[in-house]
């Protein structure tokens, strides 16, 4: 399990990347995503890659998925999304912190699992 922070210039471009998350990079978000402020986010991308990110991000979303950080980045490394993606993987100290951030944060409005109405739809 790991969790990928979406950094997007608006929500549109945020939604278009969970979807792509979900669709091209055949990932499965658990529960709901969550947005947080751009300034966790912010710190959070200057840590983890250690240079400074760019500052013109309006939206930070953070999601958690099923599969493992060694699949996530595989997958995410094949697609396009339109926002930046960092997978947030366990060995980082920052994972911790980003669990309990999860739990207090506010569910992103506007999405839904594509993957959730086609497995109805099969039944």
């Amino acid at each position: 399990m790991a969790f990928i922070l979406i950094r997007a210039m608006n929500k549109k471009k945020a939604l278009n990347s969970l979807a792509d998350i979900e669709r091209h990079g055949k990932l499965t978000i658990i529960g709901k995503p969550k947005q947080i402020s751009i300034k966790k986010a912010y710190t959070l991308t200057k840590r983890i890659l250690k240079k400074e990110p760019r500052g013109d991000i309006k939206v930070a979303v953070l999601v958690k998925v099923k599969e493992s950080t060694t699949e996530s980045i595989m997958n995410l490394r094949k697609i396009h999304p339109p926002a930046h993606l960092i997978v947030i993987s366990e060995e980082y100290p920052e994972y911790n912190v980003m669990c309990e951030e999860f739990k207090k944060a506010k569910i992103f409005d506007g999405y839904y699992s594509s993957k959730n109405k086609s497995d109805k739809d099969k039944k």
